[in-house]
């Protein structure tokens, strides 16, 4: 595999609006908060510029609305080096957006206005299909209608790539198909969203991604946050991998950053356990900062942490 691996992103691409106070409201409950902010956000194109911060070599499919918002995510995007020019500016929607709130821990809640991202088809895809036979890997999420996630992986299967999906949001009933990808990479809230089997310690996460499995994944990285994470493939191989330790500032996009990571490290030609390694490092350097594509770290910065850190097994 090339250095600089050929990364292609299907995903959504948001506004974010966040909120930062000391503690999360309760049903019925208004609390003050401490600051207000609009970053760069969506699933998607947060994989796209950690992708890209990473070294690779980045294209990104989705839409936006023809407004102020998606015409200041495109810039950011571009200045990003993530290319753009399949992203395509829908004038009857408006660019989607995502209200954030984030509390005194760093953990957040989080409500996504779809917008234009719904209006990603299958038809965008098929029409492109030159750029999933260009990629290494194929980077997904959910953020976008589920027929479109399909069929984004089945253009990958036909030609000869990689599958990466971040299944969320956790869809509230069975998605036929949806889950034969190479690599599924959820959290432990999500696993037990598509499952309905709880998580907890070793065992139970083991058997969780076994059902994951049994719906059609090659291979489950689950996320574990601060426990790290837990690779099982469908041979039987699995691997305990333990969270490097940083900081919280802010946990928004931390799994879009380990997500994109284990791409590109895959990309490069790692096995799925370096791989999970290198986006345990990834997705804990997004959590030291503040946002979501601002919070993606560089190359260097995962490379610096891995060096002075050798996490616990």
């Amino acid at each position: 595999m090339p250095d600089q691996p050929n990364i292609l992103v299907v995903g959504s691409v948001n506004m974010d609006l966040v909120v930062r106070c000391a503690a999360m409201p309760a049903p019925g409950e208004t609390v003050l908060g401490d600051a207000f902010c609009t970053s760069p956000g969506g699933k998607g194109a947060n994989q796209a510029v950690a992708a890209a911060r990473l070294g690779a070599r980045c294209t990104l499919i989705g839409r936006v609305g023809d407004d102020a918002f998606g015409r200041e995510l495109l810039d950011n995007l571009t200045s990003e080096d993530v290319d753009c020019e399949h992203v395509l500016p829908t004038p009857e929607a408006r660019t989607g957006a995502a209200t954030i709130v984030v509390d005194g821990n760093g953990d957040n809640a989080i409500v996504v206005a779809g917008g234009a991202n719904r209006s990603v088809t299958p038809d965008d895809l098929f029409t492109r299909a030159e750029l999933f036979a260009a990629a290494d890997v194929v980077l997904l999420q959910l953020e976008l209608t589920l027929p479109t996630v399909r069929a984004a992986i089945d253009l990958a299967r036909r030609h000869g790539c990689r599958t990466v999906l971040d299944p969320a949001p956790a869809p509230c009933r069975p998605a036929p198909g949806l889950y034969d990808v190479d690599v599924l990479t959820p959290n432990a809230q999500e696993a037990e969203a598509l499952t309905g089997v709880p998580t907890g310690d070793q065992r139970a996460n083991k058997n969780v991604a076994s059902e994951l499995i049994a719906l059609g994944a090659k291979a489950v990285a689950l996320k574990l946050a601060g426990r790290g994470s837990l690779v099982v493939c469908a041979d039987g191989e699995m691997a305990r991998l333990g969270a490097y330790k940083v900081t919280v500032t802010d946990t928004t996009a931390a799994g879009d950053a380990f997500t994109a990571a284990l791409g590109v490290s895959l990309a490069r030609g790692s096995t799925l356990r370096v791989a999970a390694r290198y986006a345990n490092a990834a997705g804990a350097l997004a959590c030291t900062r503040i946002g979501a594509q601002a919070a993606m770290p560089t190359a260097d910065e995962v490379a610096m942490l891995m060096a002075d850190q050798t996490p616990e097994p």
